[in-house]
């Protein structure tokens, strides 16, 4: 009799988009946006945040919001900025925000010139020597992401933010990447310069 691993088969189908991480389906984002003023000092008034230490939300997956939040309201993915943020929000209120901010307008940037071929060599081809596979498999050569699969979108996001979170990721500070620990393992022979470049290019993908 063939024994089927559920965990391994459930990955699998997440990774190809067959079955959602998380679903937020039902999320409303009329009644989600009346509940974004505790985020906007963070995050603006749409989701396009001022400062790179808090990430742009506008036009993020509504799936993948939706998850995020849900693991630190219960402490799984450790965020201390939003320590006590969402403390009294149901799980409704997650799915309304997310639903929310997922129907916003992300802002554009712009790459650093000098990092722009590195970093987009990286994106899409990855780092051979290394054996670390191409970005796009799972956020799409524009950067857009998955949703159904719970892959975030990455394009326009700031830099500051989007290295905080890879070497986290590599430092295992951050582990909800799920049991295949793919960004832990991407991210683990990534040296700070490559890290640096990633970012920088996805702030001006389009």
């Amino acid at each position: 009799m063939v024994r089927v691993n559920i965990n391994l088969l459930m990955s699998l189908l997440m990774l190809v988009g067959i079955v959602p991480a998380v679903s937020a389906a039902d999320g409303n984002p009329v009644k989600g946006q009346s509940l974004t003023s505790t985020c906007v000092a963070c995050h603006g008034k749409d989701g396009n945040s001022i400062a790179g230490s808090f990430p742009n939300i506008a036009g993020q997956g509504e799936n993948y919001l939706y998850k995020q939040m849900t693991e630190i309201q219960s402490g799984v993915r450790a965020a201390p900025l939003m320590a006590g943020i969402l403390d009294n929000m149901s799980d409704q209120d997650l799915k309304d925000l997310a639903a929310y901010y997922a129907g916003q307008t992300a802002a554009a940037g712009a790459a650093k010139a000098d990092l722009a071929a590195q970093g987009e060599e990286i994106y899409r081809a990855g780092i051979a020597r290394k054996q670390i596979a191409a970005c796009t498999a799972c956020h799409s050569p524009t950067g857009q992401g998955n949703d159904p699969a719970g892959f975030p979108a990455l394009k326009g996001q700031w830099p500051e933010y989007t290295i905080a979170q890879l070497k986290a990721f590599r430092s295992g500070e951050r582990m909800n990447d799920g049991d295949s620990k793919m960004m832990r393992l991407i991210t683990l022979d990534m040296s700070d310069p490559e890290i640096e470049a990633v970012a920088s290019y996805l702030r001006g993908l389009r």
